[in-house]
């Protein structure tokens, strides 16, 4: 015991000599340092961290016992937990500049208009019979009638959104997130923040990335659909997928008719640009070898004709520019959105929506392996499939309601669905 308080003693005085030379000794240090991560340590009662580091200091805590919470935690929980900020991200940069890329997406079909009316236009008048140019003229008429009206309604019609009060509604489960029943092919959409009812999916930048429930838990899904990005800015649910799909339909419709209508006098503004440009490089003295693909190789400083160019002008130069742009853009669009198109189209015979697919896939190698078989209830066969999410009753709707604008809505409300929600008796097309 003596040794004991001696010990301590000279811990905390330090040594006789150090204190006869009033200095400090590395006794002393010892205990001043010792003495201030004891008043730090939050166990005391003394001086503690700042209140915004222990914020911090707690949330690390939680995220790290968040992935080891309990036994249900997989590969499904920890790939959500690292690509939340890439998600987070996504989101507000697609809510942030959404408006952007709609205003792109009307300024670019708005230069593909000028060029068909301004250069197209003239020279069909010329040039075309009289039936001919009857025929261009209500069949273009028409596409671009149905591509404005079914765009302007795509965006500005509101998904469909589940109440969020109580109600005596069927629920299949409760969202995470907003915290109210979610009904029947609802899901929760990260960029509108709220549920949205059928929803199939939400136009993004570069790619489409959802967040499914399975049976494993929630699991990200990246979807491949190149031109999926940002062309409404609004999610496509219940009560706009109609228009989104019809959008889609006629832009690949028109960006084909374009592409056809202008492939002669493609070809024309190609050679007359490749002319020029071949002269202008004789003029400077550069030996030419070839006139281009499309006019085939030449020998060296020779032309594809006897007699001298006529004068291009520069009306004409940007005029040949404009049908090149107008061909090029209508056609890499047509092939790209007829690819998106056809998939949709696909999805809608088998009575799913893009979330639903994958979960359906899994659902159905789930119940496989169980010696099951999996039946989606929402699939009334491909006839019925269509007719449903056209909202077709009778067969004058394939005209007022498919060839024609329209604005009825579907069938039901989203919240509740039927097995058979319109007659089981096939009529003819």
């Amino acid at each position: 015991m003596y040794f004991t308080r001696f010990f301590i003693h000279k811990k905390v005085t330090g040594c006789s000599k150090c204190r006869m030379r009033r200095r400090w000794c590395p006794g002393s240090l010892v205990h001043l340092l010792r003495w201030m991560l004891l008043r730090l340590c939050p166990r005391r009662r003394g001086c503690q961290l700042p209140l915004w580091m222990l914020k911090i200091q707690a949330y690390l805590k939680l995220l790290l016992h968040s992935l080891y919470y309990n036994s249900l935690t997989d590969s499904n929980v920890v790939f959500d937990s690292l690509f939340e900020p890439l998600l987070w991200t996504v989101d507000y940069l697609t809510r942030s500049f959404g408006l952007v890329f709609v205003w792109m997406v009307v300024v670019l079909t708005s230069s593909i208009l000028l060029v068909a009316y301004v250069v197209l236009l003239p020279n069909a008048l010329r040039t075309y019979p009289t039936a001919w140019l009857v025929w261009h003229l209500c069949y273009g008429h028409w596409n671009l009638v149905m591509i404005v009206f079914h765009y302007y309604k795509a965006v500005k019609t509101a998904p469909g959104h589940p109440p969020a009060e109580k109600n005596d509604i069927p629920f299949v489960s409760v969202c995470k997130k907003c915290v109210i029943p979610k009904p029947a092919r609802a899901h929760h959409c990260g960029i509108c923040n709220r549920c949205i009812l059928k929803m199939d999916h939400h136009c993004r930048i570069l790619s489409h990335v959802q967040c499914v429930n399975s049976h494993s838990g929630t699991r990200v899904v990246f979807i491949l659909s190149v031109f999926h990005s940002a062309w409404l800015n609004n999610c496509v649910g219940h009560l706009n997928h109609r228009y989104f799909f019809s959008f889609c339909v006629f832009m690949t419709l028109g960006c084909i008719y374009c592409s056809l209508s202008g492939r002669i006098r493609f070809l024309a503004a190609y050679n007359a640009l490749e002319r020029f440009k071949h002269l202008e490089m004789e003029k400077a003295g550069v030996p030419v070898t070839g006139m281009g693909p499309l006019i085939g190789l030449l020998p060296t400083g020779q032309t594809d004709y006897a007699t001298p160019a006529p004068p291009y002008s520069l009306k004409e130069k940007i005029m040949d520019k404009g049908i090149i742009y107008m061909w090029v853009l209508t056609s890499t669009v047509a092939v790209v959105l007829g690819i998106l198109t056809t998939w949709h189209a696909l999805l809608i015979s088998r009575g799913e929506t893009s979330i639903e697919r994958h979960t359906n896939s899994k659902e159905k190698s789930r119940m496989k392996k169980m010696g099951q078989v999996y039946k989606n209830p929402f699939n009334y066969g491909k006839l019925h499939n269509w007719k449903v999410f056209l909202g077709v009753e009778k067969r004058s709707h394939w005209v007022t309601r498919v060839l024609l604008p329209s604005a009825h809505l579907p069938f039901g409300d989203g919240l509740t669905w039927d097995s058979y929600p319109i007659k089981k008796e096939p009529i003819l097309v």
